[in-house]
C-alpha cells in the first residue's frame, strides 16, 4: 500500500533531480526553489527510510535503492500522464466490422475483398472469425457479426436473415495427384474401397453430399473422417488414398498448384450459392456496404 503522504511533487522532483543530478537544476526545471526542492527529497526518503542520493560528490548520483526507485517511479509517472491524457482527450474511436467467414469464402474471395476493402476503406478494422456455419449464423443473429460470407443457409435456418448470392460453387471430391481412381475406367462403386472424407452434419453441404452419393448406389457411406478444414484435409488426402468432398473454394489453391487433383464425376447435384447473410431488417452502415462491394467485385474476378 503506498505511504498516505507520498504526493506526485515528491515523485516529479526526485525523477528530476536524478535526470539532472542537481537539486539547483531540478528545482529551475519545476520552478520552485531550491530550499523546496531540497525539502521534497528529504520528505520522500522519511517516507521510503531510505537514502536516494549519494550526496558526498559535486554532482548528486543515485544509490543503488535511488536507481531501482526510478526505474519504476518514472513508469508509473508515465503511465498516470498517458492515463489523464487519453481521459481528457480520447482517440477518436476506430469504425470495426465483424465478419464471419465459412471455410468456402476463407481462401479465395474474403481475403482479396479484404485486400481491396482495405484500399478503400484503411480506418476500419477488420475482425474476421471463422468458423461452422451454426455458430456464425448465431452470433450474426445476435448481432456480434456484422454479415457472414459462405454457403446460403439451408432451408429452416434462415429465420431473421436474408441472403445475397454472389456466385454459385461446386462440391467437388478431391484426391492427390496419382490416385488409383484417376484411372481411365473406374465405377463410381469404386469409391467405397477407399477412405471417404466427407462433411461433417453440422456443414451446410453434408446433405447434398450424402445426397449424391445415395444416386451413385453408396446409401449408407462410412467415412474415415469429417472435416471441412483445410489444413487437416489436405494433409491426409496428400498422405494416403482418401476421398474428400469439399467446397471448391476451401481447396481452390492446392487445385491451382496441382496439390490436389479434382476427382471427374458427374455433379448434378453438388454445389450451391455462395453469398452474404444479412440481418433481415438491418440499414447496412456505409462501412458494411463498402465491404459488401468489395466481395461482389471479388466476386466477379
Amino acid at each position: 500500500m503506498l505511504h498516505s503522504h507520498l504526493r506526485l511533487r515528491h515523485l516529479r522532483c526526485f525523477l528530476e533531480t536524478a535526470r539532472l543530478g542537481s537539486l539547483s537544476a531540478a528545482a529551475e526545471a519545476l520552478h520552485v526553489s531550491q530550499p523546496a526542492a531540497s525539502k521534497t527529497i528529504r520528505e520522500l526518503e522519511d517516507i521510503l527510510r531510505v537514502q536516494l542520493f549519494d550526496r558526498s560528490g559535486r554532482k548528486l548520483a543515485l544509490t543503488p535503492a535511488g536507481r531501482v526507485y526510478q526505474t519504476h517511479a518514472g513508469t508509473a509517472l508515465a503511465d498516470l500522464e498517458r492515463a489523464q491524457a487519453l481521459v481528457l482527450s480520447p482517440p477518436p474511436e476506430r469504425p470495426r466490422l465483424h465478419v464471419g467467414v465459412l471455410p468456402t469464402a476463407a481462401t479465395g474471395l474474403v481475403p482479396r475483398a479484404a485486400l481491396a476493402f482495405r484500399d478503400t476503406r484503411p480506418d476500419v478494422l477488420l475482425d474476421v472469425m471463422t468458423g461452422p456455419n451454426w455458430l456464425l449464423l448465431s452470433l450474426l443473429r445476435e448481432g456480434q457479426l456484422d454479415l457472414v460470407v459462405g454457403r446460403m443457409p439451408p432451408a429452416g435456418n434462415t429465420e431473421g436473415l436474408r441472403f445475397r448470392r454472389l456466385y454459385w460453387e461446386r462440391v467437388v471430391p478431391v484426391v492427390r495427384a496419382g490416385h488409383p481412381l484417376l484411372r481411365q475406367g473406374w465405377d463410381y462403386a469404386d469409391l467405397a474401397r477407399h477412405p471417404l472424407m466427407l462433411p461433417p452434419a453440422g456443414a451446410m453441404i453434408a446433405g447434398s453430399v450424402r445426397s449424391w452419393l445415395h444416386t451413385v448406389g453408396i446409401t449408407d457411406p462410412q467415412p474415415a473422417f469429417e472435416n471441412v478444414s483445410l489444413a487437416f484435409g489436405r494433409e491426409v488426402v496428400m498422405r494416403s488414398d482418401t476421398v474428400w468432398f469439399i467446397s471448391e473454394g476451401v481447396v481452390r489453391p492446392e487445385i491451382e498448384t496441382g496439390t490436389l487433383v479434382i476427382l471427374p464425376i458427374r455433379n448434378e447435384l453438388l454445389g450451391g450459392p455462395v453469398g452474404i447473410s444479412l440481418r433481415d431488417g438491418d440499414d447496412p452502415r456505409p462501412e458494411t456496404q463498402a465491404l459488401i462491394a468489395a466481395l461482389e467485385d471479388a466476386a466477379v474476378q
